[in-house]
């Protein structure tokens, strides 16, 4: 289908790679528009699409922003700081934090426009960001390796470290030909549990299973957005969903009205993870919804809440107030659950909620 691109004018970046004879002009303008419509970089467009030469953007691009390219390939991995940037917002953003100077952090990126980057990664850590210009293909191949080389309880997960999830919900059955040996067949157990392991990595808040007629596909939800991840055999819905099932103690061969349940899983000894597990019939068999619950996730102080000074000292007003309270209101998943600000304030308002009616 032929993209209109007659009303489209370059500017920026695009017209500098234009200009550069990287690009032909209509070919610069179509995937200006794709890229605006698939809301990514256009930089990461073009060098996905193989449209352009990544070396040759990111020199364009120096040019154009008056910054000096880096060379990732000669960077040393160990001055990359672990454990700074959460994985989400590396993968998110395209972004690599490279070393750390003082209160400033140095940020690796392909486009030097993209500065909400820079900002969430501010908002994050406490720290000063600043842009280091590099290739878009090599930044991609280093995030990769970086990731994967940090040590962390999470990294080191294989799938064996899964077989001992704990679990607490209803009784399972076994029924409709759901046999032991056919849900727990080993292909099925490794691939439901790299779902639960990789959407915990990728910072997912829901996994979504949904069969259809001829499809069965999986979703993560990251970010507020569903990205489909997988789409597996139709022939394995029934297993999938057994599978499921089982983990969270639900009656497997109850299939005709929805079912709710946990699975907690124990990822170490001081770490672990909970979902929330519903299940819902539908026309072409049932649709599994898992929201994933990490309490280390909740635990901020009010430092890192983003509060404007005065505003964080309104509420701290409002704590020491010998008499009232303070609601923390929302829909599911909008991040009510926390730690107190300060923990002797615990124990008083604790209190103070136990003396009011209604309360205990």
């Amino acid at each position: 289908m032929a993209i209109n691109t007659r009303n489209v004018t370059l500017t920026g970046l695009a017209r500098r790679f234009v200009d550069d004879g990287l690009l032909e002009e209509e070919i610069a303008k179509e995937a200006f528009l794709q890229a605006s419509d698939n809301k990514i970089p256009l930089i990461s467009y073009l060098v996905q699409n193989d449209l352009a030469d990544s070396q040759g953007l990111a020199v364009s691009a120096a040019l154009e922003f008056g910054m000096s390219v880096m060379d990732l390939e000669a960077f040393a991995p160990e001055m990359m700081p672990e454990k700074l940037v959460a994985e989400k917002l590396i993968r998110k953003h395209t972004a690599l934090p490279l070393y750390r100077r003082g209160n400033r952090l140095f940020i690796a990126v392909s486009d030097p426009t993209n500065i909400q980057a820079l900002d969430e990664i501010k908002f994050n850590t406490g720290l000063s960001t600043d842009a280091i210009l590099v290739d878009d293909q090599k930044l991609r191949g280093s995030i990769d390796r970086f990731l994967e080389s940090q040590d962390s309880t999470m990294g080191d997960l294989e799938d064996s470290d899964l077989e001992g999830i704990d679990t607490e919900g209803g009784d399972s059955e076994e029924e409709d030909g759901a046999s032991t040996s056919d849900i727990d067949d080993a292909p099925i157990v490794k691939y439901v549990n790299k779902l639960l392991l990789d959407a915990i990595r990728t910072g997912a808040s829901d996994i979504h299973f949904e069969p259809y007629e001829k499809v069965y596909r999986v979703r993560y939800r990251t970010d507020g957005i569903l990205k489909e991840v997988s789409k597996p055999s139709i022939k394995l819905a029934p297993k999938i969903s057994a599978r499921v099932k089982i983990m969270s103690q639900l009656d497997i061969s109850e299939r005709r009205v929805p079912q709710d349940g946990r699975i907690k899983m124990k990822l170490s000894k001081t770490k672990a993870i909970d979902f929330r597990v519903n299940t819902l019939p539908t026309l072409w068999g049932e649709k599994i919804v898992l929201r994933i619950l990490d309490p280390s996730q909740a635990k901020l102080g009010i430092d890192v809440l983003g509060y404007e000074e005065d505003q964080k000292q309104l509420y701290m007003d409002a704590l020491e107030q010998p008499q009232g309270m303070i609601l923390v209101t929302g829909p599911t998943g909008s991040g009510k659950t926390g730690r107190s600000p300060t923990p002797s304030a615990t124990p008083r308002v604790n209190e103070r909620l136990t003396a009011l009616p209604g309360f205990a």
